[in-house]
């Protein structure tokens, strides 16, 4: 399938997500937006890959928001005022669903980062699993600057992500947080030096993840994402919820000890397709 935004490849069970459009500094415009959601889902519908690679191509990541999104279509028209303002909600929250697509999905996805990543492409980066970046890379949660609130998704994720006083001096100032800053901060796992070396490396991670159980590593997924937003305890009781009806010790466990004694990398099942009860 062919994107006007995006490419996408899938080989050795890593699906590779590649922003493309260099020429406009990757910024997110109408067909992103659409075309994004649509490949993510398709990956996991299908259970197409393992493990999800967003990067991108050129200089920058993303430069953010294509304001076109916003100053097109009907939000621009004549309408009632009370209206038109709920039509700008399900606006945000179609947008903010787009993005959560990245926490939705079954595979585990890493973003492998270079220069700039601006405003909106913060908030689709704060909704992957892991981040890495190239020493160039810097982040900016641009849109106190443009008179706005960040509304798709980085106010929310950010402040599980990195110590909440450096969440809000960033959204606050709208500085630049440079890529050692942002290692330090545990934004990002790592800082390359090119973004030959990063994709290098971080598709050598994703080997390691598909080398996996997919459902185990969709299980911790899972779990991970689930403690973000309850308690520990609550966590431990869908944690027993989770093992008692996903842990099959007779099929991934004992194929994992079977290669083991085998001297064989382990083979496992994919996950099964995303079905609908009328298919």
């Amino acid at each position: 399938m062919s994107y006007e935004s995006l490419t996408l490849t899938i080989s050795n069970k890593i699906a590779h997500i590649q922003l493309n459009r260099p020429d406009a500094l990757n910024t997110m415009n109408a067909a992103l937006w659409k075309e994004l959601p649509e490949v993510v889902q398709h990956i996991n519908n299908e259970a197409a890959a393992r493990v999800i690679v967003l990067s991108s191509t050129g200089k920058h990541f993303s430069a953010g928001m294509d304001l076109a999104v916003f100053t097109g279509g009907t939000l621009n028209q004549e309408q009632e005022l009370g209206r038109k303002h709920e039509n700008l909600r399900r606006t945000v929250l179609q947008l903010q669903d787009a993005l959560s697509q990245f926490e939705k999905v079954r595979m585990p996805v890493l973003a492998a980062i270079q220069g700039g990543c601006v405003g909106g492409a913060v908030d689709m980066v704060t909704a992957c699993d892991i981040r890495y970046c190239t020493e160039d890379a810097f982040f900016s949660i641009e849109e106190t600057k443009l008179g706005m609130t960040a509304d798709v998704g980085t106010l929310q994720r950010l402040p599980h992500l990195i110590p909440q006083g450096l969440v809000r001096e960033l959204a606050y100032t709208g500085r630049r947080m440079f890529a050692e800053e942002a290692k330090d901060a545990g934004l990002v796992n790592k800082v390359y030096p090119s973004q030959e070396a990063m994709l290098e490396d971080v598709m050598a991670i994703a080997e390691q993840i598909a080398a996996r159980s997919p459902l185990a590593v969709a299980g911790c997924k899972e779990m991970i994402n689930y403690t973000r937003d309850h308690s520990v305890a609550e966590s431990l009781n869908y944690m027993s919820v989770w093992q008692s009806g996903m842990f099959q010790p007779q099929t991934d466990m004992m194929e994992t000890f079977a290669a083991k004694m085998e001297k064989r990398e382990p083979q496992f099942e994919e996950l099964n397709k995303v079905s609908s009860i009328f298919d």
